[in-house]
């Protein structure tokens, strides 16, 4: 059992190392194709292949920290920025998204799909 398990994760590990690097190629295809950044989508005979793209917003903590407390928003700040809790004053008009200016960082992931579409 032990030497099939290594077995299995170095299969593992070089089966990974190939996907990545044909996500690799797809994400430079749809680069050039529609952007960088931007979603895309394209059927080759009985497959479809399409990028969505994720993005993640997070507060930087001491520029947020610092503004809500010159907001006397004091409830709104924990240890670090409460994200929720901004989303909801945000959302109720208590506070602005241009009073957080330059507080927050936008991060975007990539992701591929590949599915099978039968003839039919």
């Amino acid at each position: 059992m032990l030497a099939h398990y290594l077995e299995l994760n170095h299969k593992k590990k070089e089966v990974e190392t190939e996907l990545e690097e044909l996500k690799k190629v797809f994400n430079n295809y749809f680069d050039m194709s529609v952007g960088k950044n931007a979603k895309g989508e394209m059927v080759l005979r009985d497959y479809k292949i399409q990028r969505q793209i994720r993005d993640t917003v997070k507060f930087k903590q001491e520029q947020t920290v610092q503004r809500l407390e010159e907001l006397n928003l004091l409830e709104l700040i924990q240890k670090k920025p409460d994200e929720g809790k901004i989303k909801s004053a945000i959302q109720l008009g208590l506070l602005h998204e241009e009073d957080l200016e330059g507080c927050k960082t936008v991060n975007s992931s990539k992701a591929i799909y590949v599915k099978y579409l039968p003839t039919r």
